[in-house]
């Protein structure tokens, strides 16, 4: 198979990735930014959809696919960040511009090149995802899993160009309540504070959590005043683990958590990303490994939580990689290397030429 093989056109790989970044684009209000790629799209080759999730799907030829290439399109931060990315000294600065702008930019730039096929069509999917940060519980990915029912996954990533994720961090998100009387401080004293509660149990979780199931206490909230005991205090909590059945024990083991009498606790699931792996053996892995080497990238391996979480947990084989060198992930100070972008699109090119590799050739129908 037969791909183009002319240099990217950086500049415009980045003007993308920046225009994206620059739009509100949190978990739950993805519309505008899937509304933007549809008319920046509008002339490109393949069909588009936006299914019933709100995932834009981009196919380049009918079912069944050989590989769905996801790529989520919301960010971490809310509608009161500030947005706006800036250039200074090799790096391009601003929330979101890394996870996960470039990555979407380089999908389309790769995919507008190379899965183009005059006379014929490709077993190719491309979903800009919805629902993959915070707790969007994987609702894009999850969906285009079980409706396209792809052979093979390729979740893209706009930080970690080093290396390739073939274990999947899954996670569970929980949020602990503790209700009591509440009362004022000084002629109620005695009574239990659902406050005083929920930090002791905290504390519990935090010394006992072992480094292979960390546990992070992301919000906290309650109580009415300083010189009241409080009647309701609140935490969301996440516990992360690339073993599925580490995560089934941390969830069961709070069943098990007492509060003492007078207060009332109640323990709720917000949202559950299934662990995974790949073997270093499996052809997909291989492929990849192969189109990494033949662009210079190293074929170190690592773990992390993306689209591909969804797919493995569907039985699909799926590994994810970053498009790009970057730092501060998540952080209103994110930023990524512009010298690294053409490298990243490079890395696609050939990982969709190898993957792609057995497919056959089109008929040219002589006219």
């Amino acid at each position: 198979m037969t791909f183009d093989t002319a240099a990217f056109e950086v500049g415009a790989i980045a003007a993308d990735a920046v225009a994206l970044a620059e739009l509100h684009g949190g978990t739950g209000h993805e519309q505008v930014r899937i509304e933007w790629l549809q008319r920046r799209l509008e002339h490109a080759p393949g069909s588009r959809s936006v299914d019933n999730v709100g995932n834009l799907v981009w196919t380049f030829g009918p079912p069944p696919y050989r590989l769905a290439v996801l790529v989520h399109v919301d960010d971490v931060f809310d509608a009161a960040t500030a947005r706006g990315i800036t250039q200074r000294d090799g790096w391009l600065c601003g929330p979101g511009i890394g996870d996960n702008a470039i990555a979407v930019a380089t999908t389309v730039a790769v995919a507008e090149r190379v899965l183009a096929r005059p006379g014929g069509s490709l077993p190719v999917a491309v979903v800009f995802t919805v629902g993959e940060e915070g707790l969007g519980g994987l609702r894009g990915a999850r969906h285009a899993c079980h409706e396209l029912a792809p052979e093979a996954v390729l979740a893209l990533e706009g930080h970690g160009c080093d290396r390739v994720f073939i274990d999947a961090v899954g996670s569970v998100r929980m949020q602990v309540t503790v209700t009591g009387p509440g009362g004022h401080s000084w002629w109620d004293r005695g009574r239990p504070s659902a406050v005083h509660e929920l930090v002791r149990l905290l504390h519990g979780m935090i010394e006992s959590a072992p480094p292979q199931r960390p546990v992070n206490v992301g919000l906290i909230d309650g109580g009415t005043g300083v010189n009241a005991i409080a009647a309701r205090a609140s935490a969301t909590i996440e516990w992360r683990a690339t073993n599925q059945t580490a995560l089934d024990e941390q969830e069961a083991a709070l069943v098990e958590l007492t509060v003492p009498p007078g207060l009332e606790l109640t323990v709720e699931r917000l949202d559950r990303r299934p662990a995974g792996a790949m073997r270093l053996d499996h052809p997909l892995v291989a492929a990849v490994m192969r189109a990494r080497r033949s662009v210079g990238l190293p074929t170190a391996t690592g773990d992390g939580s993306t689209d591909a979480n969804a797919a493995l947990a569907a039985g699909i084989p799926a590994v994810a990689l970053g498009c790009c060198q970057g730092e501060d992930m998540h952080a209103p100070t994110e930023r990524i290397r512009a010298d690294t972008i053409a490298t990243g699109a490079e890395q696609l090119r050939a990982v969709l030429a190898e993957v792609l590799a057995e497919a056959p050739e089109p008929e040219v129908l002589e006219p």
